[in-house]
């Protein structure tokens, strides 16, 4: 199970390489996405007691909450037109 952990971990960090040029929001969702995959996969390779699988949760916990932020505020600007949530800009 680690190992499809660590690929997926790997291929999300990949993915995020893509979002350096994007929103801050999507920054956010792919950067604690990669994260909470290595998280987990450190979780199965060293047995990890509770207090770790419960901290691994509350990530997972935070990029949930931050992919439905970012869904939200994509969809409400694009509707509207304007800025409802703002998702944060990227400068270049």
């Amino acid at each position: 199970m680690a190992a499809y952990r660590v690929m997926g971990g790997l291929l999300t960090a990949a993915m995020s390489i893509g979002t350096f040029r994007w929103h801050v929001s999507g920054q956010v969702v792919f950067g604690s996405l990669t994260i909470l995959f290595f998280l987990l996969a450190i979780g199965d390779f060293v047995g990890a007691g509770p207090g770790f699988r419960h901290f691994t949760g509350y990530e997972g916990i935070f990029c949930g909450f931050s992919a439905i932020y970012a869904g939200l505020a994509q969809a409400h600007n694009e509707v509207y037109g304007k800025v409802i949530l703002p998702l944060g800009t990227v400068m270049q």
